[in-house]
């Protein structure tokens, strides 16, 4: 992406489950939740979702991670569930050092947001939301018909997923892209196939069909922007509005689309784009002053220091050698000029530093 780079690096959730993270642009903080079967690498440059993270990145500064399960996180995961990527999510808020910031929520990334934002109303600004929904398929009192027909989706993501041709797969891309442009979907058989192995794959779906945050929704107190394609295949227009009815004061705006999220190539892009740059914050919430000339690890490595962590400690939280740990607090001492580490920690908490 010209003129754009990402960097990405680790956080760990609260069951221990390694989650990659990555960060490109600059400006106020948008944190956006992992979608289906995403890979940070792949993400950046496919012709899927790279006109996403370059219009996000040119305005903001951009976080996206890849899911449990998925991508460069840990593949092999005990728990995939809701809640589960709620704490991700937070895991992920907590190693950039962010105090607050908004929320990007796609298809079932949706749900681990409104989880978030209801339980944290403090920390998130903005909640924007594409795509989503509140309840799984499973969750919105289906027929003896429609279960089988989940059931036996899942049975098929488990034995047709991993070949390249597979028909499956190609099926499955167009129920969320049928508008799109043969390198589109191509490109997304790619990701899904690469994301994860076939098992993963159907406990993801399987954890979406079963997800219920409904009695969440009335919780969020968060200024919310609702967006859904009015042709979406994936996920019924009806449960995008359902969720904008039930968010307090949530603006609803329908996308004229049958891609389940728009592409870059249809009116319906620009218009979202226009849309998150008007609802979001243009600019980024302040540095305490003392602080600005810390780089984002520095930041990092100071909430932890203040919140009494060792340099041990601090260095198996962030996954460095103490060593490495140890250079990077001699920046710090200097940059604060401070000269011990009590000094230090006064400085941060005063600054709102390991809350």
């Amino acid at each position: 992406m010209t003129g754009l780079r990402q960097d990405i690096q680790f956080a760990r959730s609260a069951d221990g489950t390694r989650i990659a993270y990555a960060s490109s642009g600059r400006g106020y903080p948008v944190v956006k939740a992992a979608h289906w079967l995403g890979h940070l690498e792949f993400d950046w440059e496919t012709p899927v979702w790279q006109p996403w993270n370059r219009e996000l990145s040119e305005c903001f500064r951009l976080i996206r991670l890849d899911s449990r399960g998925c991508g460069l996180s840990d593949r092999d995961v005990a728990r995939i569930s809701v809640d589960a990527l709620a704490e991700d999510l937070a895991a992920v808020i907590s190693a950039t050092n962010l105090e607050r910031c908004a929320l990007l929520g796609q298809s079932q990334g949706g749900a681990a947001c409104i989880a978030y934002a209801a339980r944290n109303p403090d920390r998130v600004s903005h909640l924007v939301l594409c795509g989503a929904f509140a309840r799984g398929a499973l969750k919105r009192n289906p027929t003896a018909e429609q279960r089988d027909a989940v059931e036996a989706m899942l049975r098929l993501i488990e034995l047709g997923w991993g070949e390249p041709n597979s028909a499956f797969l190609q099926m499955f891309t167009s129920q969320f892209f049928p508008d799109a442009t043969l390198e589109q979907m191509k490109s997304f058989n790619a990701i899904q196939r690469n994301a994860t192995s076939p098992r993963t794959a159907a406990r993801l779906a399987r954890a979406f069909y079963e997800m219920d945050v409904s009695e969440l929704l009335p919780r969020v107190r968060s200024p919310t922007l609702v967006m859904h394609s009015s042709g979406d295949c994936r996920i019924p227009f009806d449960e995008g509005r359902r969720v904008a009815a039930m968010i307090p004061g949530a603006r609803f705006l329908p996308l004229e689309s049958r891609n389940h999220l728009p592409l870059e190539g249809e009116p319906a892009f620009q218009r979202l784009v226009e849309a998150v740059t008007e609802f979001l914050p243009a600019s980024p919430p302040a540095v305490p002053a003392g602080f600005a000339e810390l780089s984002e690890r520095e930041r990092q490595i100071v909430d932890l220091i203040a919140r009494g962590l060792d340099n041990a400690q601090i260095a198996a939280r962030l996954e460095l050698a103490e060593k490495t740990v140890r250079n990077h607090i001699t920046h710090i001492f200097d940059k604060l000029a401070v000269e011990n580490r009590a000094q230090a920690i006064v400085r941060a908490r005063e600054a709102g530093f390991g809350r």
